[in-house]
């Protein structure tokens, strides 16, 4: 394929001479420039589309031609030209006139409007259908443009260098992000899907760009737009089968087009704060087709993370009266934090073919594939082949951008770049020691490293084994070319100043570099790791040092339970690009108990309250001394992962199916002394699944148990994530009002269940309060399942995207041991809270299950 686009190429390039350029403007009656409008060679998919200055400028070979010149809400123009040389034309295109035949509409009848849709909405599967395939070229121009940018975001100052660049000016105004794909398109029914990035090009980088929608398809019941953070419900088609509940028509009129009669249509939601556009839609009479739209979302339509997005296009007929999108713009605006951008993202499809025979091996799990040379092509090429013309600002952001990036790539090595980023790090300051920690990259000619060194503040920690406690951590990596990897080495040190005992363990972190060009060897990396260390008795425990320690002190209650151990581990983790990933694992621990040896508290009245150093739930005195040797692994696989093709890297996109994940683990006797004896399993399925306009279902349900338990210390137990505070465990992992270790178990057969239902704005938006605030509910429930004796399950219901991360949540448990309880718990949750990223847990021995 590459090569035959390579001789397509040069059989172009070697005609250029003979081929001849059509430019010009678009302007309406006024004389005002009209954006975006469409032009097309009529009778074929041929043509361009105007850019933001209404210039435009695409190549023909010589002949005659006519042109048709469209823009919605404008009377279609055609001029013919007979093309010698480099021609200039201009269009001027009249306000569309709307007739509208008299209709008397009584009282409480209905407007024409409603019927029309009707018949669009009984063609509407139909259309959706109406190929079996197809095949079209794509061009896109991706522009985000800042129209102010603070001093400071989120309280950070932008440093100046920054602004620079990314080109903005004193203002903080300027083009962020400017890029131009080349593409080809192929769709087969019922979902098969296939874009190959020929050529990409990004200012002033040497990246692939990304590719936004290809097509929004208002044919379908519920339309996606962009990505799903924008409104995870997805938003109801002005044709959907239902949307005659959820919208009111009008008839504006209607005008005749190539001798076809056209219908607009105003499009108003019937309720505010439900995912519906408004706008226009333009519906062909008799066949009822979509001729083109003008529709546009806000925050009153549930739209998320930005404020309004404008979607327009156009379709021509392509084959046989088979209709398809000529031209997409979608414009977007933003203001939040204070900072204020817009962004245009046009696309021109062309030259279309209609049911053709596909390779049989098109279609396969890679979805977008971009060309091994894709960012190569020179800026000859680009002039040589782009249908819309660059505007000015657009091709100075391209000249001095890529300028720039040139200059930084040639100096890339040379002395005077490296020192000059090694002093853009600044100096280090005794504060970051203490606070957020020293972050450094020592850049060389050969040999470049990084290293940091932890705050010693943010972990520091309190419990009563060693009173207040000090974590001292750090990381050194580098490149081995002699073993072909990037090394990492991490010591930490740990000292508590109330038993006086110093831990001191390190990892020894190596991941091996993939030959170039490999582009299906997936990931590996293999830890070392080994010293004395305090180890928690469930190693998979989500449980907060910081919490913890805020608990003792205020409360005195001390929730996490230790160990000291002297260990050695071998871990092999391996991610392959099919969506399989491995480990193994092998652990030695020589066990130490740790016991109490302050009862502080903030009260003393509250050290009553501080229990033993181990799970009382399951032991009745501390443990002996004892060693462990144990071998572990899991398999992890979603099947039908599809994926993005870049040159030298696959990056998964997710599946339709969920994950599936088997867990072994075996602790075997006399091996170094080791004491235990047990063989435990455990198979678990998660998944979010998507129901658009019912919200997000998000679960996790597994089982397992122990094959053989003959000698299981409380640390190898089966343990489940409980939660006694008032913030939230991990959600859709945890239970969140169990008591820690109760229900820990050596059974051979247990199950469980943890399931969420997002509800993202159904029931809310019709709370006058909650739908302004875009405050959404969430409701769910998790059940454990041991023995007739060992039972526990919760139920809950709660508000989400409270100011967009904020999640409270009423939970009411029950188990065989206890009353029916309740409480309530705070978290993250929401558009924006969904996405935080976890308070930093203390390094596991391995992954535990």
């Amino acid at each position: 394929m590459k090569i035959l686009l390579l001789c397509f190429f040069i059989f172009t390039l070697s005609f250029v001479s003979k081929a001849q350029k059509i430019y010009g403007t678009v302007f309406n009656e006024s004389g005002d420039l009209l954006p975006y409008a469409s032009i097309t060679i009529k009778g074929t998919t041929m043509g361009t589309s105007a850019n933001n200055k209404a210039r435009f400028s695409f190549s023909l070979s010589p002949g005659k031609y006519i042109l048709v010149c469209q823009h919605i809400g404008y009377e279609t123009v055609e001029k013919t030209v007979n093309l010698n040389t480099d021609t200039e034309i201009s269009f001027i295109l009249k306000e569309q006139k709307l007739t509208l035949n008299e209709v008397i509409i009584k009282n409480g009848g209905e407007d024409p409007a409603y019927e029309i849709i009707r018949q669009a909405i009984k063609k509407r599967e139909q259309y959706a259908k109406e190929v079996n395939g197809f095949q079209c070229d794509r061009y896109s121009k991706d522009l985000v443009r800042l129209n102010h940018l603070p001093k400071k975001v989120f309280g950070q100052k932008v440093p100046d260098q920054d602004r620079q660049d990314m080109g903005l000016d004193s203002t903080g105004k300027g083009i962020i992000y400017l890029s131009e794909s080349i593409s080809k398109i192929y769709t087969q029914r019922p979902d098969k899907f296939k874009m190959e990035v020929l050529s990409s090009r990004v200012s002033g980088s040497g990246g692939f760009g990304f590719s936004f929608p290809t097509f929004i398809s208002l044919y379908q019941n519920n339309v996606s737009v962009f990505a799903e953070q924008l409104n995870p419900r997805g938003f109801v088609s002005p044709i959907a089968d239902g949307a005659i509940g959820f919208y009111k028509f009008k008839l504006l009129g209607s005008y005749f087009e190539d001798g076809k009669m056209i219908n607009s249509i105003r499009v108003t939601p019937r309720r505010k704060y439900e995912p519906l556009f408004t706008g226009i839609i333009n519906i062909m009479e008799d066949s009822w087709r979509i001729h083109s739209f003008e529709l546009l979302l806000t925050k009153t339509a549930q739209l998320e993370l930005i404020d309004s997005l404008e979607i327009n296009q156009l379709y021509v007929p392509v084959n046989n009266d088979v209709w398809r999108v000529k031209n997409q713009l979608l414009q977007f605006k933003i203001n939040m934090f204070g900072v204020n951008a817009t962004g245009q993202f046009l696309s021109v499809y062309s030259n279309y073919e209609i049911d053709p025979v596909f390779d049989k091996k098109l279609f396969n799990r890679v979805v977008i594939k971009y060309d091994t040379a894709v960012n190569k092509k020179t800026k000859a090429y680009w002039d040589s082949i782009r249908p819309v013309p660059l505007e000015k600002e657009e091709l100075k952001d391209y000249k001095v951008k890529d300028s720039l990036y040139q200059v930084r790539l040639d100096s890339s090595k040379s002395q005077a770049s490296i020192d000059s980023l090694n002093k853009r790090q600044g100096k280090i300051k005794p504060a970051s020691l203490l606070l957020g920690g020293i972050y450094r990259t020592h850049y060389k000619k050969k040999g470049t490293y990084s290293w940091h060194i932890d705050g010693i503040i943010p972990n520091m920690e309190y419990n009563n084994a060693e009173g207040l406690v000090v974590n001292a951590g750090g990381m050194i990596s580098k490149h081995s070319r002699v073993l072909r990897s990037t090394v990492k080495f991490e010591p930490h040190i740990r000292y508590g100043f109330s038993n006086t005992h110093l831990n001191a363990w390190t990892n020894l972190v190596f991941t091996p570099q993939r030959k170039f060009r490999q582009t299906n060897a997936g990931t590996k990396v293999i830890t070392l790791s080994g010293g004395k260390r305090v180890t928690e008795f469930f190693r998979g425990s989500t449980l907060n040092p910081l919490s913890n320690s805020l608990s003792i002190l205020l409360y005195g209650q001390n929730y996490i339970k230790t160990y000291e151990d002297w260990f050695g581990n071998i871990n092999y983790n391996k991610t392959y690009e099919n969506g399989v990933r491995f480990f193994v694992n092998a652990l030695y621990e020589d066990r130490m108990p740790l016991n109490n040896t302050t009862l502080f508290s903030f009260r003393k009245k509250d050290s009553i309250h501080i229990t033993p150093n181990y799970p009382q739930q399951l032991m009745n005195a501390q443990f002996s001394p004892h060693q462990a040797f144990i071998i572990s692994g899991s398999v992890s696989f979603k099947p039908g992962q599809k994926y993005i093709q870049l040159p030298y890297q696959k990056i998964p996109l997710g599946s339709k199916y969920p994950t599936f994940t088997l867990s072994y683990a075996k602790g075997i006797k006399n091996i170094f002394g080791s004491d235990v004896d047990f063989d435990k399993w455990q198979l678990k399925v998660m998944d979010d699944i998507n129901l658009k306009l019912a919200g997000l279902l998000k679960y996790n349900i597994g089982t397992g148990g122990f094959l053989n338990n003959k000698s299981v210390p409380v640390m190898d137990y089966q343990h489940f994530n409980g939660n006694m505070g008032i913030l939230a465990g991990e959600y859709v992992n945890s239970f969140q009002m169990a008591e820690y270790y109760a229900n820990s178990t050596t059974d051979n057969l247990y199950g469980f269940l943890h399931l969420e239902h997002h509800l993202n704005g159904l029931l809310t938006n019709k709370i006058p309060l909650f739908k302004r605030l875009n405050w959404n509910l969430v409701t769910g429930t998790n059940i454990l399942l041991v023995t007739k004796k060992n039972n526990y399950a919760e139920l809950f219901v709660g508000l989400e995207n409270i100011i967009k991360v904020i999640r409270v949540d009423y939970v009411m448990s029950f188990s065989n041991s206890s009353k029916v309880r309740s409480d309530v718990r705070l978290g993250f949750g929401g558009i924006l809270g969904s996405g935080f990223i976890k308070v930093a847990q203390r390094p596991k021995a391995i992954p535990e299950f």
